[in-house]
């Protein structure tokens, strides 16, 4: 797969079972035509086939991942977990030059990094603090996940206070 994370971004969903158009969109939050255009190239590559099955209300499209498709993910993954390796350690050895090149020769894989869950979040915001950067001069705000904090960042439980059921 040529350089193409949005390609690899849809592969991934498909073969972490998400089978339908819709569901592939809303996840991956690519346009529809744009997707569409992805499924076919995937499709044609032999990477994913699109299997009719009936329902109850009809025929319904579930897309498959093939062996060659599953295939095409790991050694995808194991390639951006060498480059988030890399960066790690240019981060840990504080050599920013090195490290600012490293993440603007590979800008356009770190929406990737973060859909597979291979970067460190809090490593990768230390990154760009090292560098006097924020995270959206490489990743689009509504790109950047959640911080998985429950969210307390968004005022939410700051009451202080406790809940209890007492069952009235």
């Amino acid at each position: 797969m040529e350089a193409e994370p949005k390609d690899l971004i849809v592969l991934g969903a498909i073969k972490h079972g998400v089978k339908k158009f819709d569901k592939i969109q809303k996840m991956t939050k690519i346009e529809p035509e744009e997707l569409n255009l992805i499924l076919e190239q995937l499709e044609k590559r032999g990477f994913i086939q699109a299997v009719e099955k009936k329902g109850w209300f009809g025929m319904k499209v579930e897309i498959t991942v093939t062996d060659k498709g599953d295939n095409e993910v790991d050694e995808r993954v194991h390639e951006l977990q060498t480059k988030w390796d890399q960066m790690s350690l240019l981060y840990k050895t504080g050599d920013k030059d090195k490290l600012k090149q490293e993440m603007e020769n590979n800008k356009s894989i770190i929406p990737s990094m973060m859909f597979f869950g291979i970067m460190d979040m809090m490593m990768f915001s230390m990154m760009f603090s090292m560098m006097g950067m924020t995270m959206t001069d490489y990743v689009a705000p509504e790109n950047i996940p959640d911080t998985g904090d429950g969210g307390m960042d968004d005022g939410g439980m700051d009451d202080g206070g406790f809940d209890f059921d007492i069952g009235f």
